[in-house]
């Protein structure tokens, strides 16, 4: 009986340390696949590449503005390429073009702007001079005299720009599928600073994954949802107001201060690449219904901003989105590199 009792009592005892370990591994994997906040300035999270910190005064404000600067891998050419980043993005999206460039013999640098990424999140008066300042404060640190610029999305706004300041910084403009091709106030009903920062505050995971599928044609894959959750995870920041509200004032900036008005005074010479089922329009859910047929027609815009910058270059992409060096990336650096080697 009592031999009974001893083995009854050894075996409950190893069901209950089973049933810790079990519990204990359990817990381990709900915290492995925790998701986890990340700082409005994403510590915590690698870009490919060495990041620096560039320091800035603006409005009073000492501020870091992030960047990579990479060195040419293969045998240097003497180039730099400058790669600006889209309004939903940041520079480490540029991650395969960078390898592609540098490569090739390419020095490239690729910052984060004041506002994204990276960089610092202040509450300013956001413009694209401001930007275009910055990224020429940049360089001329790093003692660069000349760059090709190339900017994707909101990149293209800053990236025309900065060659209309400082045409005789910039050997070659590339602009992929840049915003701006058209005027968003004569076709986008205005919206208070207050309206978009609560918009961008009640931005939940869905609606971010859901405006990110708008970029693209081809299938979703696992890579596009790094950048829906880089988003995700600062939301949860204690910091996410302060990143809302850098987010509001550069929607501001994009509809405020358009460029296509001055494509005709860009002297440097240009290439647009666009992926031709792009149909990005900011502010596109507050177009009216009868307008949508008629705005973000990507094809025809490349073609009439094509004719009004001198000697630009049109490269057409079709059954690609917003992002031509995400879907067609091996086109989109043949493109780039001939072009730039010109």
């Amino acid at each position: 009986m009592k031999h009974c009792a001893v083995k009854f009592i050894t075996l409950m005892a190893g069901f209950l340390v089973l049933l810790l370990a079990s519990s204990v591994l359990s817990t381990a994997v709900a915290d492995e696949n925790e998701l986890k906040p990340l700082s409005i300035t994403m510590e915590g999270y690698d870009y490919a590449f060495k990041v620096s910190l560039l320091d800035l005064v603006i409005e009073g404000q000492n501020l870091r503005m992030a960047y990579m600067d990479v060195p040419p891998q293969g045998g240097p050419n003497g180039k730099t390429v400058l790669l600006l980043h889209g309004k939903n993005f940041f520079g480490n999206y540029w991650k395969d073009t960078i390898n592609f460039l540098t490569q090739k013999g390419f020095r490239v640098v690729a910052p984060d702007q004041i506002g994204f990424g990276k960089s610092s999140k202040p509450n300013i008066h956001y413009s694209f001079h401001l930007l275009a300042a910055n990224t020429k404060k940049l360089i001329d640190t790093l003692g660069i005299k000349q760059v090709a610029v190339v900017g994707h999305s909101m990149g293209g706004m800053l990236a025309t720009r900065f060659a209309l300041m400082y045409p005789e910084t910039v050997t070659h403009l590339v602009l992929e599928n840049p915003i701006g091709l058209e005027d968003y106030r004569e076709i986008v009903p205005y919206q208070p600073l207050e309206e978009v920062y609560n918009a961008e505050m009640n931005t939940s995971e869905e609606s971010i994954r859901n405006y990110h599928k708008t970029y693209y044609i081809g299938p979703w894959k696992p890579d596009y949802d790094e950048y829906v959750m880089v988003a995700v995870r600062m939301k949860m920041s204690a910091e996410s107001p302060r990143l809302a509200m850098a987010s509001a004032l550069t929607y501001g900036m994009i509809y405020e201060q358009p460029v296509c008005h001055e494509f005709s005074d860009v002297k440097t010479r240009t290439s647009l690449v666009i992926g031709q089922a792009d149909r990005t329009v900011v502010g596109k859910a507050k177009v009216r219904k009868e307008l949508l047929p008629l705005v973000g027609q990507y094809p025809e815009l490349g073609r009439k901003t094509a004719r009004l910058i001198p000697g630009a270059k049109l490269v057409e992409i079709p059954g690609v989105g917003h992002i031509p060096h995400f879907e067609a990336p091996e086109r989109f650096h043949q493109e780039l590199v001939s072009f730039v080697n010109q």
